[in-house]
């Protein structure tokens, strides 16, 4: 007989860290495995948000899709229907008048600088400066009420649609836009300030969730996730999709790869988008219309696949549409930066204290309504299982 060999296994303490967690405003599990202080292990599980939206996409005519693909993030409400849309232009090989274009980069950077500022509401907030989280929050309003005043809402603008937009803009707004993004560019450089100089702050971020970037490539990892590491990507800058290919801006880098560096390019992208919605607003083209006439659409679709990338506050985000000729799509398939980002980092915090663990989680700038797990139906043994998608991924069924 052989002898068995003997694995020794430390013990750990398991702390879970969700579903629902005063750290979390999503519900999210991380299963944290802690010698003493040290984490050695995270198990990340997703899914309790699924709501089965690709399968949605699908019974929808392509027109109803846009709303429903906005709904994928409320904070990407306009990404995402831009993304989607870009793509059925490309089956439908229609091109958007230029203030049309310009238009929808003012609307999805406006939405980038109220994204940016609510994650670095949040991290205050995990440091336990909430005097902070809320000054942040406050001055947040003033391009909360600039989206208000180009779409028509605070959140869900529903501002994008096929051949355009759903609301030109006249002098009046123009000025008023303007005034707000005058007055909130100081706002931003005090919160940028402080956070280059409180020690509290530097303390808890500076060093703490260090990713190289070998392993930003090696685990596919995106956004201001991967620009906070030394790694130059940006959807804006390689497809120049929309009108950024006449707006000038920076692709904002930072070489310190931790935690701090990657609020920080938030930070800097948020001056970034404060300049470009000023330039977009100073050239806005007259030629048009912005607002299609919607009875002129149309209705009937051809056969073919389109595949659209977008730069979402978080990264790249992706749209593959697939046409059989029928007005409903015969596939929709998205991809969210937040997909890539929190599952394939649990690596990162290795090493780590347990108090680093949502300090490093917060720096993502997770959106876990974009996650969802599968369920596996074996027809033949009548066996049901869910599996993770980063199993499903892998093979592992």
């Amino acid at each position: 007989m052989g002898v068995s060999k003997v694995v020794e296994i430390p013990i750990a303490l398991e702390i879970p860290v969700g579903p629902q967690h005063p750290a979390l405003h999503e519900p999210l599990m991380l299963k944290v495995y802690a010698d003493g202080e040290e984490v050695i292990r995270v198990d990340i599980n997703t899914g309790y948000n699924h709501r089965g939206v690709e399968k949605l996409c699908e019974r929808n005519n392509f027109y109803q899709n846009i709303f429903l693909c906005g709904r994928v993030c409320g904070i990407c409400n306009t990404v995402h229907a831009d993304c989607y849309t870009r793509a059925v232009e490309y089956i439908l090989d229609i091109d958007p008048p230029r203030r049309a274009k310009y238009l929808r980069v003012l609307a999805m950077e406006l939405e980038r600088i109220h994204s940016h500022m609510i994650i670095n509401a949040i991290m205050a907030e995990i440091l336990g400066f909430d005097t902070l989280f809320m000054y942040i929050m406050r001055d947040r309003e003033k391009v909360m009420k600039a989206k208000e005043i180009l779409t028509g809402n605070r959140v869900l603008s529903d501002y994008i649609m096929v051949s355009g937009v759903r609301r030109d803009i006249d002098e009046v707004k123009r000025d008023r836009i303007r005034k707000l993004i005058d007055s909130l560019e100081s706002d931003v450089k005090y919160y940028k300030k402080v956070f280059m100089e409180d020690d509290t702050i530097l303390k808890r971020l500076v060093g703490v969730g260090v990713i190289k970037p070998r392993d930003i490539t090696l685990h596919g990892l995106l956004g201001p996730t991967a620009r906070g590491s030394g790694i130059e990507i940006d959807a804006r800058a390689g497809d120049r999709y929309d009108a950024y290919d006449e707006i000038p801006f920076n692709v904002i880098v930072r070489k310190e790869m931790d935690s701090w560096a990657r609020m920080m390019v938030r930070w800097d992208e948020t001056l970034e988008s404060i300049e470009m919605c000023r330039y977009v607003l100073d050239h806005l083209p007259s030629d048009g219309p912005a607002v299609p006439d919607e009875k002129r659409l149309p209705r009937r679709f051809p056969e073919g696949e389109a595949f659209a990338r977008v730069e979402a506050p978080r990264g790249e985000l992706t749209y593959y549409i697939q046409s059989s000729g029928k007005q409903q799509p015969y596939r929709v398939k998205i991809r969210t930066p937040s997909f890539n980002n929190i599952i394939n980092s649990g690596f990162v915090y290795i090493g780590h204290s347990i108090a680093d663990v949502p300090v490093i989680l917060t720096s993502y700038d997770p959106c876990i309504s974009c996650m969802e797990r599968a369920v596996v139906i074996d027809l033949e043994r009548g066996v049901r299982k869910t599996v993770s998608l980063k199993r499903l991924a892998m093979g592992e069924l």
